[in-house]
C-alpha cells in the first residue's frame, strides 16, 4: 500500500506465547500507597473543624471589651474596674439613659437615624466615637467633618504621634499610637495627634459635655495599651466619669442611610496611586522592550532522527496491545479517501471527502464495483478481528490500484 500511513503495520501477527502484562498500578494498590497521605488529611481535616467548633464562641470583633486577643479591648475595662468605675455592656444604645456615664459606640455607622437622635437626647456627659462617618458626626459631632470632605487626606497610617495640643487627657498621656480616619476640628473643637491637615483624635464641646472622635482604636488594643502612652491616654479617656457603657454593635446590620461605605482604595494614600500607575507604564514600557525580535527564526537540526519506519512499526505495536482495530481501520480508510479524492476530482470539505460523492465517483469509474460495496469498504463498521483488518487493509490496498488502473 502506498504512502507512511501506519495501518499495513497494525496487523502485526502476535508474538507466541502470554500477552505482556501492564505495569501500571491497580486501583487497590494506589489506594494502599496512598492510604497514610489520605489518614494525614482526615486527621486535619477533623482537628481544624474541632478547633474552629471549640473557637466559635470566643471570636470576637476588633476592639470588644470581652476579647482578650491582641486586638480587644478588655485589658483597659479590666485596668478600669479596679479603679472604681462601672462599665456596663449594651447592644441597644438608644436605651441607655444619659448622665454621669461615658457611652463608647465603636461602629456609630451601624446606628440607624432614629438610634442616632436617641443617643444625642440622651446627653451623655462623654461620648466616644471611633470612626464615624459623615452620617453620626452630623447626629452627634456637629462642627466635626471628614478630612476628606475638605480637601485633604481621609486616612494616615497608625503610628506613634506627639499630641500636639492642649486637651488634658492627650498632653498628660503624650505620644500616643494614633491614625486611621482623620478629622477637621471645626472653630469650637480641638484637634490632637495631627496628621497633615487632619487630626485622628477631635474633642469638642456639647451642652452637656463632650464628644471625643477617634480615627481609629487602636490604642485601646490588648496589645498596644503598654506602649507609648496608650494606657494613659485610653484611662485619660474612658474613665472621667464614674460609669462607662460600651456598646456592642451588630454587625449584620447596614449603615445608616448616608454613610459612606468605605472602600479599599480609601486606605490607600493618594501618593501611592501615582506610584502604582508610574509602576504600570514601566511595566507595559518594558515587555514592550523585552517582546520585540531579535532576529529570524534559526533552524537546528534535531538530536536525534528517527526514520518513518520505526515510528510506524512502533505505533503498530501500541495499537495492537491496545487492540485499537477500529482506531486502525479508521486511519486506513481515511487515508485511502484522501487519496482517491484528488485522482477522482472529488474536492474535500472541511478537510475530508464527501462520502455519498467520493462513493459515486468509485462506482462510476470502476462500473463492476456498486456504490453500497464501496461505501461498507470506505465507510463501513470497524473489523472484529486482526485478520478481518489484514483484509480489509488488502481490500482498500486494492481498489486504490483499480481506481489508478481501471
Amino acid at each position: 500500500m502506498t504512502g507512511t500511513t501506519p495501518a499495513p503495520a497494525a496487523v502485526e501477527r502476535p508474538p507466541a506465547g502470554p500477552a505482556p502484562t501492564s505495569l501500571a498500578p491497580s486501583g487497590r494498590g494506589l489506594l494502599r500507597r496512598a492510604r497514610w497521605y489520605l489518614a494525614f488529611l482526615a486527621a486535619l481535616l477533623i482537628g481544624a473543624v474541632c478547633i474552629a467548633a471549640l473557637g466559635r464562641d470566643h471570636q470576637y470583633p476588633p476592639a470588644d471589651p470581652r476579647s482578650y486577643d491582641s486586638d480587644g479591648a478588655h485589658a483597659v475595662v479590666a485596668l478600669l474596674e479596679q479603679q472604681g468605675l462601672r462599665t456596663d455592656l449594651t447592644t441597644d444604645p438608644a436605651a441607655t439613659p444619659g448622665g454621669a456615664d461615658t457611652l463608647v459606640l465603636p461602629e456609630p455607622d451601624l446606628l440607624d437615624p432614629a438610634q442616632l437622635r436617641a443617643v444625642a437626647a440622651a446627653h451623655h456627659r462623654r461620648l466616644v466615637l471611633i470612626a464615624p462617618g459623615p452620617a453620626a458626626l452630623t447626629a452627634l459631632a456637629p462642627g466635626i467633618r471628614t478630612s476628606d470632605e475638605d480637601g485633604g487626606v481621609p486616612y494616615a497610617p497608625v503610628r506613634s504621634t506627639p499630641a500636639a495640643c492642649s486637651l488634658a487627657e492627650a498632653a498628660r498621656a503624650g505620644s500616643a499610637t494614633t491614625g486611621g480616619m482623620l478629622y477637621t476640628s471645626g472653630s469650637r473643637g480641638e484637634g490632637c495627634y495631627p496628621h497633615g491637615h487632619g487630626y485622628p483624635l477631635v474633642s469638642t464641646p456639647t451642652a452637656h459635655g463632650d464628644v471625643i472622635v477617634l480615627g481609629s482604636g487602636s490604642f485601646l488594643h490588648n496589645g498596644e495599651l503598654a506602649k507609648d502612652g496608650n494606657a494613659s491616654l485610653a484611662l485619660g479617656l474612658l474613665g472621667s466619669q464614674p460609669r462607662l457603657t460600651w456598646h456592642l454593635p451588630d454587625y449584620s446590620a447596614q449603615p445608616a442611610e448616608g454613610t459612606r461605605t468605605k472602600s479599599f482604595d480609601d486606605y490607600i494614600p493618594k501618593g501611592w496611586r501615582w506610584a502604582f500607575y508610574q509602576l504600570a507604564i514601566a511595566a507595559v514600557l518594558a515587555a514592550l522592550w523585552r517582546a520585540r525580535r531579535l532576529g529570524p527564526v534559526v533552524s537546528e537540526n534535531l538530536p536525534v532522527v528517527v526514520r518513518a519506519a520505526e515510528t510506524t512499526e512502533g505505533r503498530a505495536r501500541l495499537y495492537r496491545r491496545a487492540k485499537a482495530r477500529g482506531r486502525a481501520a479508521e486511519a486506513l480508510r481515511r487515508a485511502a479517501a484522501h487519496r482517491l479524492s484528488p485522482a477522482l476530482g472529488v474536492p474535500l470539505r472541511a478537510g475530508a471527502p464527501d462520502p455519498e460523492a467520493l462513493c459515486a465517483a468509485v462506482a462510476d469509474r470502476l462500473p463492476a464495483r456498486p456504490a453500497g460495496d464501496v461505501r461498507a469498504l470506505l465507510y463501513g463498521p470497524p473489523p472484529t478481528d486482526d485478520a478481518a483488518l489484514l483484509r480489509l487493509a488488502d481490500d482498500l490496498d486494492a481498489l486504490e490500484r483499480q481506481v489508478r488502473n481501471p
